[in-house]
């Protein structure tokens, strides 16, 4: 059998950590690379543990030796100053993207997020639905980074014919937590299912997708994201009781209307 290897960036941050054990397969390497502490692989556990910055491009070119994927999770997860955003999330992804094509790698899949498309409202669904093709409107600078960075993926896709996801990931945590969460809540399990559905995705190609659980009360297309065999398993209605209380679910409030909810109002920077 041959051994598949893939590096994870951000393998530390709060989405690293979660897929992680998620990720785990027999014939499977995973690198873990992170510029903070990594918890050191168990025994068993067929991990490598790099120490580095993917804004490094020395450091990110060798962490992309003689890997079959990349998933690209690292970065600034959540708002912050311009020049923050541009080094980190859009420096350091088009750096990752330079070192896969240079390493050879076949397939990047990047982590954005709904933010990229922040502005768009239930008023673009298209029965129902709204597409995850549906072009970018950033609710903030962080969502500036993130199309930017779906922008760099396409490129590196279109000239260097390596296969490209983006995953517009919506409220991921364990469980949801606000109104909001109930439409638009990406679960750990289903984020893992995503990923993997993912890195076996054929033919080569460029990919827009919402990462979002099968909820009740999502209006993301998961249209796409099936076409490629992800089947989501978890849905956030299970909680509904628990984080509504006595309070009505509003489709019309701001915050459950527009996809980036918050922050479409939140001070930039």
């Amino acid at each position: 059998m041959t051994r598949q290897r893939i590096l994870v960036t951000g393998a530390a941050g709060r989405i690293g950590r979660e897929l992680r054990p998620r990720l785990a397969r027999t014939g499977r390497t995973l690198r873990l690379l992170d510029i903070a502490e990594i918890r050191p692989p168990a025994p068993g556990e067929d991990a490598e543990a790099v120490r580095a910055s993917f804004t490094d491009p020395e450091a990110i070119g060798a962490a992309c030796r003689d890997v079959d994927a990349v998933l690209h999770l690292g970065g600034l997860a959540g708002e912050a100053p311009w020049e923050r955003i541009a080094e980190t999330n859009i420096g350091g992804t088009l750096r990752v993207l330079e070192a896969a094509h240079q390493q050879g790698v076949p397939r990047v899949v990047l982590a954005s997020s709904i933010h990229a498309a922040g502005f768009h409202t239930r008023d673009d669904t298209v029965d129902g639905f709204l597409p995850a093709d549906v072009p970018p409107r950033p609710d903030t600078y962080y969502g500036v980074g993130k199309a930017a960075g779906e922008a760099l993926g396409s490129l590196y896709h279109s000239r260097f014919g390596i296969d490209v996801t983006c995953l517009r990931i919506g409220a991921f945590r364990p469980r949801p937590l606000t109104p909001e969460d109930l439409a638009v809540w990406l679960s750990p399990g289903d984020a893992a299912r995503l990923v993997e559905a993912c890195l076996s995705a054929g033919p080569a190609g460029f990919r827009v997708l919402w990462g979002i659980s099968g909820n009740t009360r999502r209006w993301w297309s998961l249209a796409e994201a099936e076409a490629v065999g992800y089947r989501p398993e978890d849905d956030a209605e299970r909680y509904a009781a628990a984080v509504l209380g006595t309070t009505a679910y509003d489709p019309a409030q701001p915050r459950n209307h527009r996809v980036g909810g918050g922050f479409c109002t939140m001070p930039l920077g």
